[in-house]
């Protein structure tokens, strides 16, 4: 389990040595092929970790790593007609191994060396060794997104292959990743690193910036291209090569990593004043078939994998859909105001199934639930992988489905009868404007009996809710499933829900 909020926390960045780069300081020509053939010649090789920076950065404590900050008016590209601004995170704490920043200037490729006098610090903070050892940790990109002249932050690159973005308006929350390797294995997950970064200088008035990353591991390389468009969403087309050094029988594409910890499924477990505590509360699907399909997460008490098989898949999400403060009734995390991630592959991906990995967890602080695409056909030594997809950092999918969506799912003992009931509510919809009249419900579950199910209409949504009981008995897992369907027509997403003893 991934320690978030530490991860997350504005911490510093630094570039990595240029013995550990393999580049000069000197201009060199580059484009794409570059990250390319450089991932291409590693995989060659046998996998070699990173140098560490020295031990008195790695023994910073959290209080003092904090106390070191970069001072934005010196950011790269600060003072220019640029329109974007980079800022550096310094290494050490959780980020011990330094990465290799590049700027990219009109095709040529030249190493931003580490400069500590960037930062500022606190007298809380002790002397530490400035050698050739140093590099920056990672960064944060910024440019103008509503108030004239103020460049605001939208996308932060730090940690293992971690990446994470916003909208306008949003604050951070839910990450993303290069890869994911052997998730919930027990023989133990594999953490990528992005190891070196090319940032591309943009030109006068250019609404898009460009980076490119090179990815490291036992297992795997590889080389990545981000067209990221910030704005009331942001935008990132991801293109990505990967050589496999070993086997890779358990890959994750497109990994997204986030914090379920309850809502109104499974509040009772918790003594918080909160309703709710999460960054995301469902996974989206739209599979190749045209369904679209609605998980409510979950925070088990076991670990839980859950795969829906799928065939050339359209996209998938962890979307946060709870939208109003009173969801959360918290003043300071601001769990409405955080985007969902939607993932949305190019071209044809084949067979496989979305994966959906929860992590039980009783404090907020962690992330615990993982989604990504994992190909159904292991990709061999030797062999190489392309793929490309864009990710969409907003409040909500990018698709216009025309069903109405699952708005809220709430769960609890039936005080009256046996089992457990169930209430759905879909938002107001034009397919709702009759009313309950005409719509058919279907309600399945392999595991437990159900009840025919109510459909009403809920005054306070506009939509409708429909409620059901099943009851488990002794089965320990239940797997749920309903929609609504209007003239043999769907008339609904499709809402699944795994319940466990």
């Amino acid at each position: 389990m991934i320690s978030r909020r530490a991860f997350l926390a504005g911490l510093g960045v630094l570039p990595i040595p240029l013995a550990l780069a393999g580049a000069s300081v000197a201009d060199t020509p580059f484009s794409h092929d570059t990250v390319i053939e450089r991932a291409r010649a590693l995989a060659q090789g046998s996998y070699t970790p990173r140098a560490t920076v020295p031990e008195d950065w790695i023994n910073l404590t959290y209080d003092q790593y904090r106390k070191i900050w970069f001072r934005n008016a010196d950011a790269l590209w600060s003072g220019t007609d640029r329109p974007y601004n980079v800022d550096f995170f310094h290494p050490g704490l959780y980020f011990p191994r330094p990465v290799e920043v590049n700027t990219v200037t009109d095709g040529m490729a030249e190493v931003f060396p580490f400069d500590y006098s960037l930062f500022d610090t606190t007298d809380k903070v002790p002397p530490l060794t400035v050698d050739d050892s140093l590099g920056y940790s990672g960064l944060r990109l910024r440019t103008q997104m509503g108030q004239p002249g103020i460049k605001e932050e939208f996308a932060v690159f730090q940690g293992a292959s971690y990446f994470r973005a916003i909208g306008a308006g949003q604050i951070y929350g839910l990450s993303a990743r290069g890869l994911a390797l052997k998730t919930a294995e027990p023989s133990g997950e594999e953490f990528p690193d992005f190891v070196a970064f090319w940032l591309e200088a943009p030109a006068p008035e250019q609404r898009h910036f460009v980076l490119h990353a090179l990815l490291d591991s036992p297992s795997v390389t590889g080389a990545y291209r981000f067209t990221i468009t910030p704005g009331a969403d942001c935008v990132m087309d991801v293109e990505a090569t990967l050589f496999a050094r070993e086997d890779l029988t358990h890959v994750g594409l497109a990994p997204l990593t986030s914090m379920f910890k309850f809502d109104e499924t499974n509040r009772q477990r918790f003594n918080d004043f909160r309703p709710a505590v999460h960054d995301t509360d469902g996974l989206m699907i739209l599979n190749g078939a045209g369904e679209v399909l609605w998980r409510p997460l979950a925070n088990p008490r076991h670990l839980q994998i859950s795969g829906f098989v799928d065939q050339s898949p359209r996209g998938f999400g962890l979307m946060q859909r709870a939208r109003r403060q009173s969801h959360f009734a918290d003043l300071e995390a601001l769990y409405h105001r955080r985007p969902g991630l939607w993932v949305e592959p190019k071209g044809d991906w084949g067979r496989g199934s979305v994966t959906l990995v929860e992590i039980p967890t009783d404090k907020e602080i962690y992330d615990n639930i993982v989604a990504y695409w994992r190909p159904a056909e292991p990709v061999p030594a030797g062999d190489a992988m392309r793929l490309a997809y864009r990710l969409t950092w907003g409040a909500e999918a990018p698709v216009e489905t025309g069903l109405p969506r699952v708005i809220n799912t709430r769960m609890g003992n039936d005080a009256f009868n046996p089992g457990i009931i169930a209430a759905i509510d879909f938002e107001a919809h034009p397919l709702f404007d009759e009313g309950p009249e005409g719509l058919s419900l279907h309600i399945q579950s392999a595991q437990a009996d159900t009840t025919p199910g109510i459909l009403q209409r809920n005054p306070e949504t506009g939509g409708l809710r429909l409620s059901f009981r099943f009851d488990p008995g002794d089965a320990s897992v239940v797997e749920l499933r309903a929609q609504l369907r209007k003239t043999g027509a769907m008339a609904s997403e499709v809402w699944l829900y795994r319940w466990t003893a």
